[in-house]
Formats: structure tokens, sequence, C-alpha cells
């Protein structure tokens, strides 16, 4: 019997592509440490991000491409995962320890935006990755209250550096830790922007794949000091299915657009409804609203997230769905979305490094 050598088994592996990245895994740098002993194969398969949502595919393709060699009897693929940094803009602020800076926007209040950022946040915990939430609506910040440590508070370090608390595996910050909870933040413009900075800035986040930002609505202040002083890796638009959404989901659509920030796709909350009891789908805000808004505009539709109570229940417990109900429909729904974000992260990563111009503000 031939030996098998590592260059076969590469040659093999060459068959196996990533349709996102349209090249082969092994021309991907995503096979690793090839191992051969006898008539058993192992090697590592690295892939871009511990959530992507074809990774049972890709094990199972290796697994057959190289089981298909004379000689081989036993194929083991390790998987791994590195998750690349979006390279930063020129004149952005760099956040150390974050490799990836997501936004979570809408362009109306109302459409569940903090609900999906908290979910998809905890989902890609649950994939493996290492996940920050900063809490970017000064005015009514709600992730300490759904994450459940509204009755926590930060500690700092000598230098006044923020120590971000801790919820289900996911760093929090928010100005919700910094007031009490019935007192309204009164501030200005200036006040609100210096303070969102010093929170990017000055919070010891540490070793992060995915930050998360929860954007309030609209169009504002707070969404172009983001774009202004931050390298975003991409937004996210949430929407619901019903015309009046997404004539504003659209508006911060294009927002992004127009400060070069890359689109990574439009999320679909409360899509339908679907009757425990009966199985009866009902579409209460209609629906498909967000997938032809997302075919019209050519960008990804990232997932419909259906309407269910569970939600509302886990948000007000600081019980988030994807935790207290994984198994559900609208937990599965999360996972999907959240992994479908982050394979736009790395598609968008893959790309050739770029420098974001100079925000010009129009008006």
């Amino acid at each position: 019997m031939a030996e098998i050598t590592e260059e076969q088994v590469l040659e093999a592996l060459k068959k196996v592509r990533d349709p996102d990245l349209g090249k082969d895994v092994v021309s991907l740098k995503m096979i690793k440490d090839v191992q051969i002993c006898g008539d058993a194969v192992a090697f590592t398969l690295e892939l871009t991000t511990p959530a992507h949502p074809r990774k049972d595919q890709f094990l199972e393709d290796c697994r057959l491409a190289v089981g298909v060699l004379d000689g081989v009897a036993a194929v083991n693929v390790r998987l791994d995962s590195h998750v690349t940094a979006r390279p930063a803009g020129q004149g952005k602020m760099d956040i150390a320890g974050v490799k990836n800076i997501i936004a979570v926007a809408s362009g109306k209040g109302g459409v569940g935006k903090s609900t999906v950022a908290a979910n998809i946040a905890l989902a890609l915990v649950g994939e493996g990755a290492k996940v920050g939430v900063l809490d970017a609506d000064i005015y009514g910040p709600s992730q300490p209250h759904m994450l459940g440590v509204a009755d926590e508070k930060p500690m700092a370090d000598e230098n006044n550096r923020i120590y971000p608390l801790s919820a289900r595996g996911v760093k929090v910050m928010s100005i919700g830790f910094m007031v009490d909870e019935d007192s309204p933040v009164i501030w200005r413009g200036p006040m609100v922007m210096k303070a969102l900075v010093q929170f990017l800035g000055e919070t010891l986040w540490e070793d992060l794949d995915y930050l998360v930002l929860d954007l309030p609505p609209g169009t504002g202040d707070v969404q172009l000091t983001i774009v202004q002083q931050v390298s975003l890796s991409g937004a996210v638009i949430v929407t619901t299915p019903q015309d009046i959404a997404l004539l504003d989901a659209r508006k911060g659509l294009q927002m992004f657009r127009k400060t070069e920030v890359p689109i990574l796709g439009i999320i679909e909350n409360m899509s339908y409804y679907e009757c425990p009891s009966c199985g009866n789908r009902e579409d209460i805000f209609d629906s498909g609203g967000g997938e032809q808004a997302a075919s019209r505009y050519e960008v990804p539709f990232l997932g419909a997230v259906p309407l269910d109570i569970k939600v509302r229940l886990g948000g007000d417990r600081g019980e988030p769905v994807v935790v207290s109900e994984p198994d559900s429909p609208v937990a599965i729904a999360f996972r999907e979305a959240a992994r479908n974000v982050a394979l736009q992260v790395a598609i968008h990563n893959s790309s050739v490094p770029f420098s974001v111009p100079e925000l010009k503000i129009i008006g």
C-alpha cells in the first residue's frame, strides 16, 4: 500500500471551497497541523468564526474529500477558529482588545433592537465567541435589565478605566449602571457624545471577538459620533415587516452607506406569530418586508425572528430567550441570525484593507 503524503491530503482538500469567500480551504489557509499515522489522517480546520453557519457542512466535506484517498481508513478533523480583526480606519479610535465592532441599529423605536442585540450577543457566546455589549442608548438604556445585571455596579482601576460587568458570559457596559433606574438622563448632546466616547475608549474590554453596540433608534448625534470616532466592522439593521418601520429602516441603512460603514444585513423582528396550540400562523405586522428591503438594497437578509411571548418574558426577567428557552423556535431564529452576522463580518474582513475617508456631514 502506498504511503499517504501531506501533499495528497492538501490536494484533496482543495476541492472543498468556501462559497462566501470564493476560494478553497487550502488557499484560505484554513487547514492546519496535518498529521498522518499509517492509514489515519488528522488535521485542524480553522474557520473564520466559531459561529460559522456552515461549520458542520465544512467538517463533512473535508472528511469526505480526504476519506476517498487510497489507503485512508480514518479521518479526524479538529475544529478551531480564528476571528480576524477589521483594519482600523484612518483617524479612528483604537478600542483596545476588540477585534470587531458591530452596530445594531434601527430607523425607529419599538422594533425590538435591544432585544435583538442582547440575544445576538448571547448566541455568539454560545457558539464559543468572546463578546461584549455596549449599551449606547444613553437616554434609554435597557441592557442592564435585559441581561440581568441591573443591580450591579462596575469597578474602575487606578487610572479610572472601567471594568465591564459580566452577564452570562457577555461583558456589558451601560450608562444604566451609573444612574438610578428611575432617574432620566437630562444631558445635552455634547455630554452624551463625551460619555459614549469614554465608555468606548476607557472600558477594559480585554480580549473580544465582537463588541455589539446597541445604538439608539434614528440617525442622530450618537450614530454620527460612532461612525466618526470608531472603525466599525459593520451595521445590522433591525426592522419589523410593516411599511412604516421599513421606511425608517431604509433611512438608517442609507446613513451607514453614506458614511462608508459596511451593511452586514437586515434582521426582520416580530416577523410572524405562530399559535403554540393550533400551529396557525398569522402575519400580525405583515411579513417579508425585511427580506424585500434586503433584496432591493442588495444587502444580506440575516433572518426572520418570530413574535413570541417568551422573548418578552425573558427580557423582563433578565434571562433572554436564547438562554431561557434555547430550544424554542425564536431562540433558534436568533442563533441563525447571529451566525449570519458573524459570517458577514468574516466576509468583509477578508477583503482588501481600506481606510475610511473623513466623514462629511451634510446639513
